[in-house]
């Protein structure tokens, strides 16, 4: 978190938009959620909803006119905390865990990249890639990070593709696809 206390991230954070536009911001570090990778500081911010109505349609105007208003502002933003890995920009709404999906689960938000203010784009390589999502236990997740705190990867994803690629190099990998192919073969002929 390049040693900036959480407080000051904060008023940084806050003092960027209009008074009364953030209802609350969470400075998010490795453990505090999933999303968070080691090493990294991530930021949540929650939209005032300035007396508009509850519900999902709502949100979505929420975030939607949020953004439009504030581009030159998150890109500065972007410039002043190069050290913040994403922002997210929900609307605030009171019990986190009524939102589908669970707490900040699936409602509408938006991302940025924080040391750029832009929005996040897919993987650049998002037409050659397919995503997979997986769940892993916590001696899993513990030896994931240690590949990422090691520098052996930058991120899950990049560790998980790592480690892929590591048994597609192996020699009995290569045995295992041919056996694999002569059974699909045999299925065939019934």
């Amino acid at each position: 978190m390049e040693n900036v206390p959480a407080d000051r991230i904060e008023e940084q954070v806050r003092s960027a938009f209009p008074e009364g536009t953030i209802e609350r911001v969470q400075v998010l570090t490795y453990g505090d959620d999933p999303a968070v990778e080691p090493g990294q500081t991530a930021i949540r911010v929650f939209i005032s909803r300035a007396g508009r109505p509850d519900g999902e349609e709502a949100d979505k105007e929420i975030v939607k006119a949020f953004e439009q208003a504030s581009r030159p502002v998150l890109r500065r933003l972007g410039d002043d905390l190069p050290f913040i890995g994403w922002i997210d920009f929900r609307p605030d709404v009171r019990d986190e865990s009524a939102r589908s999906g669970g707490p900040f689960g699936t409602g509408p938000f938006f991302r940025i990249k924080g040391h750029t203010g832009e929005p996040c784009p897919p993987d650049e390589l998002a037409e050659q890639l397919t995503p997979v999502m997986t769940r892993l236990g916590a001696a899993d997740l513990a030896t994931v990070d240690t590949l990422i705190a090691a520098g052996i990867a930058n991120s899950r994803a990049e560790v998980l593709r790592w480690a892929v690629g590591r048994i597609r190099e192996n020699a009995a990998y290569a045995q295992l696809q041919d056996r694999v192919q002569e059974i699909s073969e045999l299925k065939t002929r019934f």
